[in-house]
């Protein structure tokens, strides 16, 4: 054959980065190695992949055909690793978790810390998504558990859920913005004409997702729920945040709430997980997840249960 997995590997971390050395860096290798992978690659094909814009390397349309089918086959294998020593052990080597933006990752520190306590040495890996995100990294194979998963679930198999809370939003400007004298509830007309402060949707394959957000409306994106609360409180823009955030805020006066002609309802946030397989230490997190106690943190200012 003359694809190996690892240049897919190559091709993915180059994408994903932006820049051979970028991506030999998150590689842990030499760029030099991983422009000897790319130039065997093209020579074995037969054709260029990348475009090469000073230090950036954008791949061509041969070379996007070739990373999108070419994911499906790096997922399989990193599958087939996780099952064979899953098989082995019934221990994941790796558990991977994400979380999205409305809740602050530190609220899970505690339950990762009894697990280590348990003896358990599966190691664990944490990341941030937003939104659908959550979703997407699921049915991409970049996550094992998810909290705080938005909305209803993507229509793939593999994939099962259960209710976190009920999160209620508080739209939020700051003192000195404009719209904070507004008497009364705020029509959408009025709120379009306004910029919004919005993280963005961290999906990669799934249609990204929007949450308050009014079509033509002009956005600030910023890259995490704590800088969205920074941004409003600057007075940029205005924005939802959850209670735990808004809160504090709005009682130092400098945030003010307002009122929606039309408020959207309580959006249910999940706790979901890949339902194939399910390993030692997977099992071991639904099951603390299943704890009322446990749930009350993560879901601390956010809504109802």
């Amino acid at each position: 054959m003359k694809i190996t997995l690892d240049q897919l590997q190559v091709l993915d971390a180059i994408d994903h980065h932006g820049s051979f050395t970028a991506a030999a860096a998150v590689l842990h290798r030499v760029p030099s190695a991983l422009s000897h992978a790319v130039a065997k690659l093209e020579s074995d094909l037969g054709t260029p992949l990348f475009i090469r814009e000073g230090r950036r390397a954008i791949l061509n349309d041969a070379g996007r055909s070739l990373l999108t089918d070419g994911r499906h086959l790096l997922r399989a294998a990193q599958e087939l690793e996780r099952r064979v020593q899953r098989i082995a052990t019934g221990w994941e080597a790796e558990l991977r978790i994400g979380i999205d933006a409305i809740i602050p990752s530190e609220r899970i520190f505690p339950l990762i810390r009894r697990f280590y306590d348990a003896g358990h040495h599966t190691r664990i890996s944490l990341a941030n998504e937003v939104l659908g995100g959550t979703w997407d990294a699921l049915a991409a194979d970049r996550a094992d558990l998810v909290l705080g998963a938005p909305g209803d679930p993507p229509a793939r198999g593999g994939i099962s859920s259960r209710l976190l809370c009920r999160t209620v939003m508080r739209l939020v400007v700051a003192a000195g913005h404009p719209l904070a004298s507004w008497q009364g509830p705020l029509p959408s007309s009025e709120l379009m004409r306004h910029r919004a402060i919005v993280i963005a949707d961290t999906s990669r394959e799934l249609s990204a997702r929007t949450i308050g957000l009014l079509e033509g409306q002009d956005v600030l994106r910023v890259p995490d729920m704590r800088a969205k609360a920074q941004a409003q409180i600057a007075g940029l823009g205005v924005g939802h945040l959850p209670a735990w955030l808004a809160d504090p805020e709005i009682a130092a006066g400098r945030l003010v709430e307002l009122q929606l002609a039309d408020p959207r309802p309580a959006l249910q946030s999940h706790i979901a997980w890949r339902n194939r397989q399910i390993g030692k230490a997977l099992r071991w997190f639904l099951d603390e997840l299943a704890q009322p106690a446990t749930l009350a943190m993560l879901s601390e200012g956010l809504g109802s249960s």
